[in-house]
């Protein structure tokens, strides 16, 4: 009874996605599911409860902001079978490895409503509020490690590639994997991986993006999308317009021209820049990004320093 129920909920929020924003009546659903009409309503309200958007009207049910659902029928077929979605999490990253090492293919990508324990770079909590779009991108190259840098570096240039077509806007890139608008935070990026033997056995890269969402109340350095377009948006057709890009880009990994493109889009080179790592502080002006990924900086002294990793502050 637990599985079919199940599987009734589902179909009706399909129904109701089908419907483009018309009202579905209590009792066309009650005819196309053989329950009672309670029983719909009954659905309806768990649904509800769940974090859809399901208006109850006197003539029946509609599903609002339809086209921002994040459910796997809701894509591109070619991606639908890759698309696990859940309403919440503790965290993507840690879903997506427990998936990873299951079943799951190569470019697959968890997504969830809300985070509770959600995390960034330096194990920072990322604040994961209703209206973002919280996603984990699980990755099974046939590479080994030492290139495992450069999705990283795709990632975010297909990001913001896709967020400057859907919106004329000028979002750049920050060393080493962040988003700008106006200056402010817009998406950040985190990965993992594991190895087997000296092959990769996936990667994991952990986005937040702020959509819908108003950030500013926990992190006044952050922006969304809607604070700047002042409506709401798809995040569906962000999350698909970002996937097929990314997926076009990495089909043919050339490490200099992905390197090469995203030098392009970002702010960090020309900036005097903050970095810290878990040991040490390093100061001065960002000159250039090797193809390795590695940030060059010139400190006050006029010496130049190679840096790998840490947080990158624009100052």
């Amino acid at each position: 009874m637990v599985n079919e129920n199940r599987n009734i909920k589902e179909d009706i929020i399909k129904h109701l996605y089908l419907a483009k924003g018309k009202i579905v009546s209590g009792i066309i659903l009650s005819e196309i599911f053989k329950i009672s009409r309670t029983a719909i309503w009954k659905h309806i309200k768990f649904l509800k409860k769940r974090g859809l958007d399901i208006e109850s009207r006197p003539n029946g049910y509609i599903l609002l902001n339809h086209d921002d659902l994040l459910l796997p029928f809701c894509f591109n077929e070619k991606f639908q079978n890759r698309i696990f979605h859940f309403q919440e999490v503790e965290t993507t990253m840690d879903k997506a490895k427990t998936l990873a090492k299951e079943s799951a293919s190569h470019l697959s990508v968890v997504i969830a409503e809300n985070q509770t324990t959600g995390r960034g770079r330096m194990d920072r909590k990322w604040f994961s509020s209703k209206g973002g779009l919280w996603f984990t991108l699980i990755l099974k190259p046939q590479i080994p490690p030492s290139l495992a840098y450069i999705y990283n570096f795709a990632a975010s240039l297909s990001l913001s590639k896709s967020l400057r077509k859907l919106f004329d806007l000028d979002i750049f890139v920050k060393w080493p994997n962040d988003l700008l608008l106006n200056g402010k935070k817009l998406a950040g990026l985190l990965s993992e991986m594991a190895t087997r033997g000296d092959m990769i056995e996936y990667i994991n890269i952990g986005i937040g993006l702020n959509i819908n969402n108003m950030p500013q109340k926990y992190e006044p350095k952050a922006i969304s999308l809607k604070d700047v377009l002042n409506k709401n948006l798809s995040r569906k057709l962000i999350l698909e317009t970002f996937l097929d890009d990314f997926e076009t880009r990495i089909q043919t990994i050339e490490c200099k021209e992905i390197i090469s493109e995203w030098k392009k889009m970002t702010s960090t080179i020309g900036s005097q820049v903050r970095i810290e790592t878990l040991t040490e502080v390093f100061e001065g002006l960002a000159i250039d990004v090797d193809e390795t990924g590695t940030l060059i900086i010139k400190d006050n002294t006029g010496e130049t320093q190679k840096i790998i990793y840490g947080d990158c502050f624009h100052t």
